[in-house]
């Protein structure tokens, strides 16, 4: 269960940052494929963020086992 804590903290937070995205910036022609929609950008912003996550976590581990 912890091994999926932290990446899904980073999924949570870029889901709403990627809504905020698209609020904020977004693409008003919906010509752009992720910021037209807000479901589109929510979900992109919660792959990168978990995925930020995910790879921070790695490097905290893999620092911690230098050590």
């Amino acid at each position: 269960m912890k091994k999926w804590l932290i990446p899904s903290i980073g999924a949570v937070i870029g889901g709403l940052l990627g809504y905020l995205y698209w609020k904020n910036v977004g693409c008003e022609s919906g010509t752009c494929a992720i910021t037209s929609s807000p479901v589109n950008s929510s979900l992109y912003g919660m792959l990168m963020g978990g995925l930020l996550f995910s790879s921070i976590e790695d490097f905290r581990k893999n620092k911690q086992k230098e050590s």
